[in-house]
């Protein structure tokens, strides 16, 4: 007995031995078939891999099977195989012909005979997924000794084909995403925490020369270009996720945007490694400095003739002299030179804080409460019949109104000119897109652990939620038939995102078609 023992111990730990050492599935699943008679001495094993999505037991493909016998599925519950793997447990049968569980469809599309089966499941983590079958002992009837050593071999062979297909997902996982890698547009490198380059794709590779190789530092690769923020920074960097720019000047301009992704290593953030994905926007950033420039040009040469235009307008208007007609024909000259002041204005305004970076504003502590007042108070200036209330009920007549609810001490370090500007556009776009009998715009804000908010809620028309993500955008309006627009250049919101940008905040927005719109912007806290 104990001899026996010791030798079905000996052939379990050189099945396992076996069995791990497999990892491609076809070819531990045909293993397992021919191990499993050894460990029992059967004539013959079969083996039934469940299906999750139909409950159905089958034979798998890989074990070259003939197509009758591939198409055979058993419903758990039918035959023994089914049973086995619907209760969960093993089961012994050594008369197949006095048992009704037994489906004889098997036998007869395969043309074996079954004379006796052990049948045992195979489970994982309290989950059956397939049935090991040996069938017909070679000498005499399976007993509780082969169930026993079944059993162990089923366990076994349950955690091997686990294994196999956790490693097939894992491969076809790693083929997709290298296949991503490399055939992308974009440039991708995958860095180490020591900013070594692991990966490159080709992209990469035809933006920054044969240099960006693996084993290479990042910093080499980039010989003359410049990068902002520095490496360092962007190497340093704990954010999730860090926008940058490289530049290149010559042979030949060459500006590439992207951004570096942090990929942390467990709980270990100094561990972390980071991807960066970048795109050639050479094309784009000369468009734009080209636009920026005309534009810079045209507003200044328009600035002199309007100024002429409007002036000489006033005059004319006022003069007695002049016939009704000709009085009407200069005063709508007046108020249309004057809207194009405005808009040439604004123009000049976005044209300024475009390029600007964060470093070069000059920040100091302001009052937020000024800096709103200084907002209303131009609006108020092209506005008519605008009414302005600080902490006090409407007044029953208004019909254009903004409520502001701010306390008097809250700071920001901040440009007083830009903050105060933004906020002048998103009170003016609350009226101006708002073709109500009654407009309101609410002002509010408020300080808490470091951080200001500031809301402007319009009861306006609204934003549809598939123009979020647009509405940014410089020159982009909404359609008229939806907003009822009014002239403008589509840059106010540009120039808020601008303005928030600069001074390290951020602005959302959220919005209905009919219930009106509430831009929140939220900015660091002045000392």
């Amino acid at each position: 007995m104990a001899d026996q023992n010791l030798e079905n111990l000996e052939m379990l730990v050189t099945v396992s031995r076996l069995l791990s050492s497999r990892l491609e599935l076809s070819d531990l699943l045909t293993y397992i078939m021919q191990l499993a008679s050894r460990v029992v001495l059967s004539e013959r094993t079969s083996l039934f891999l469940l299906d999750e999505k139909t409950n159905e037991l089958y034979f798998d493909v890989a074990l070259g099977l003939s197509p009758e016998l591939q198409q055979i599925r058993l419903k758990l519950g039918e035959g023994i195989a089914g049973t086995c793997a619907k209760e969960g447990r093993s089961i012994i049968v050594n008369d197949t012909v006095a048992d009704s569980r037994h489906a004889k469809k098997l036998d007869k599309k395969s043309g074996f005979t079954t004379r006796s089966v052990l049948s045992c499941p195979l489970i994982i983590k309290g989950r059956v997924i397939g049935v090991v079958q040996a069938l017909n002992k070679t000498d005499g009837d399976f007993t509780q000794r082969d169930l026993r050593n079944f059993e162990a071999f089923a366990s076994q062979a349950a955690i091997a084909i686990e294994n196999a297909r956790l490693f097939s997902s894992l491969r076809e996982e790693k083929r997709k995403l290298q296949l991503a890698f490399s055939q992308t547009k974009e440039g991708n490198i995958m860095l180490g925490r020591d900013g070594v380059i692991l990966l490159a794709n080709d992209a990469a590779r035809g933006f920054l020369g044969a240099d960006a190789a693996s084993g290479v530092t990042f910093a080499q690769a980039l010989d003359g270009m410049t990068i902002s923020p520095a490496i360092d920074t962007l190497l340093s960097s704990e954010a999730e996720i860090l926008p940058f720019l490289l530049e290149r000047s010559a042979p030949k301009k060459l500006c590439l945007e992207g951004c570096c992704i942090r990929i942390k290593d467990g709980a270990n953030v100094s561990a972390s490694s980071k991807l960066l994905i970048f795109r050639d926007v050479t094309a784009q950033k000369t468009e734009e400095t080209l636009a920026r420039n005309f534009l810079s040009l045209i507003s200044h040469k328009l600035r002199t003739p309007l100024t002429v235009i409007t002036g000489y307008a006033d005059i004319l208007k006022d003069d007695a002299a002049l016939a009704d007609f000709s009085k009407k024909a200069a005063d709508t000259i007046s108020r249309q030179s004057r809207k194009l002041s405005v808009l040439v204005e604004v123009l000049l305004n976005y044209v300024a804080i475009d390029e600007l970076t964060a470093e070069a504003v000059e920040k100091k502590p302001e009052l937020l409460c000024a800096c709103i007042q200084d907002a209303c108070a131009a609006i108020a200036a092209h506005t008519d019949g605008l009414s302005v209330t600080y902490g006090a009920p409407l007044p029953q007549n208004a019909k254009t109104a903004v409520t502001v609810s701010c306390p008097e001490d809250i700071k920001l370090n901040c440009d007083r000119r830009l903050i105060k500007s933004a906020i002048e556009y998103l009170i003016d776009n609350g009226f101006k897109f708002n073709c109500r009998p009654v407009r309101l715009v609410n002002v509010a804000a408020s300080a808490k652990d470091g951080e200001v908010t500031l809301t402007v809620k319009d009861n306006g028309a609204g934003i549809p939620p598939e123009e979020f993500g647009r509405i940014f955008d410089k020159f982009y309006q909404i359609e008229s038939s939806f907003t009822g627009q009014v002239e403008g250049w589509g840059i106010g919101l540009a120039f808020v995102k601008k303005a928030v940008s600069v001074h390290g905040g951020k602005i959302t927005i959220s919005s209905k078609p009919g219930e009106g719109s509430e831009f929140r912007l939220v900015l660091p806290a002045g000392l």
